[in-house]
């Protein structure tokens, strides 16, 4: 198979961190570890979950089905079944260099879909929680800070706090935020309102994007319960598939609320929303902003399309046909894999993936090469300011690590 990606370091927008067991009754007072989360084994079906305050969450392996044998909802049981590519950063890098990949953008897991449970906890508890999972992600980034990217999670209840969780981790070299555009599920207001001023202008000084990955911030605890009590295979997939459209209503959001034209130099991103309904959001976006007149309520205001050229930016991974769409924002779309969740581009027995070097090979082929090079890395390293001269040597993947389960 011919490498369409030879000398292109390629970096991969969207990965998953998985938390240690003990990161927080490591990383906190003995007298907050009931709060904090720990990992402890279900009353009624014995298997390790994680636990958040009086809140049981996910089963331990469910951010973590890269290779697993069996379709979802199953999930490795135990902390020997997962990847150690999902929480040692050493093997992450093994296995990047077994995908093809260069670079990885990470984000968290039980902080970043879990808001609404830490939310139950002290304020104090629930912001040390958050200082200790970002001092984690950047001891992990650290083994190789060229190759692994840091995005920060913030104590979002907490205004004043979340913009010195801020400014500590661009001072730790985390590159953007991860943050949410539904607070007002959680009775806080729109992200809209100027309540969130200080943090977006903060972002905005730092030159650091706002990041908006699916599932966070976004479903409440009964959105959050009745997902994981699907079962069938049917309502799963279509389930899925409709969360990824869920950030079709962030950048309507960004762009319609007028935040592109109060932080004209911020940069937002959805992340692994896909990138295929981008260009028809934005042209029935454009449409109704001329139909509707909203060119002569608001003339200052430019349309959301070249908004979105100016400063959003969307991910894709599985998506084939992209030479017929990617032609019209070739300076906003990046490459993820959304390692090691169970929809990501990792073969196994239980999946249709291929792996990302693949995945590039057979979906990419026909797309040219100057917009290659962008998609694949030129786009991410200029936003998340990451050292575009790094030496290509070659993308070819390595042997993989080991049977995939």
């Amino acid at each position: 198979m011919t490498d369409i990606a030879a000398n292109i370091p390629v970096i991969d927008v969207d990965t998953h961190l998985l938390e240690p067991a003990d990161l927080w009754t490591k990383g906190l007072p003995k007298k907050w570890h009931d709060q904090a989360p720990h990992v402890v084994s279900d009353p009624k079906t014995g298997r390790l979950r994680w636990q958040v305050g009086e809140t049981l969450v996910n089963p331990i392996g469910m951010f973590a089905q890269a290779g697993w044998g069996e379709y979802p909802p199953s999930c490795p049981p135990t902390w020997e079944d997962i990847e150690p590519g999902a929480y040692d950063p050493v093997q992450r890098l093994k296995q990047m260099d077994a995908f093809g990949i260069e670079t990885q953008v990470l984000y968290a897991n039980i902080v970043g879909f879990h808001g609404w449970a830490l939310l139950k906890l002290d304020p104090e508890v629930r912001n040390a929680c958050v200082r200790v999972y970002n001092d984690y992600q950047t001891e992990f980034c650290a083994t190789d800070p060229t190759r692994l990217v840091p995005i920060t999670v913030l104590p979002f209840w907490d205004v004043e706090a979340s913009v010195a969780e801020l400014i500590r981790c661009a001072e730790m070299g985390h590159k953007g935020l991860n943050f949410g555009c539904n607070f007002e599920k959680f009775d806080m207001p729109m992200l809209r309102d100027p309540h969130w001023d200080p943090i977006l202008s903060t972002c905005q000084e730092l030159g650091h994007s706002v990041n908006f990955h699916i599932g966070f911030g976004s479903r409440t605890e009964e959105e959050v319960a009745k997902a994981l009590s699907v079962r069938e295979a049917l309502d799963l997939a279509k389930n899925t598939a409709l969360l990824f459209l869920g950030n079709a209503s962030s950048i309507a959001e960004v762009i319609m609320s007028g935040l592109c034209e109060r932080y004209p130099r911020l940069n937002f991103v959805s992340v692994e929303s896909g990138f295929g309904y981008v260009p028809f959001l934005l042209e029935i976006l454009d449409w109704q902003f001329l139909n509707m007149g909203v060119d002569k309520v608001h003339s200052e205001y430019l349309l959301p399309s070249e908004y979105f050229r100016r400063q959003i930016y969307a991910s894709f991974w599985f998506e084939t046909g992209l030479e017929r769409m990617i032609d019209l924002y070739p300076d906003n779309v990046m490459f993820e894999s959304d390692y090691p969740h169970a929809t990501s581009l990792s073969p196994g027995p239980a999946t249709v993936a291929k792996s990302p070097h693949e995945t590039i090979n057979s979906n990419l082929a026909s797309v040219p090469r100057e917009t290659l090079t962008k998609i694949l890395h030129g786009n991410a390293a200029r936003l998340y300011k990451l050292d575009s001269s790094v030496p290509t040597g070659s993308s070819a993947p390595a042997e993989p690590l080991s049977p995939q389960r």
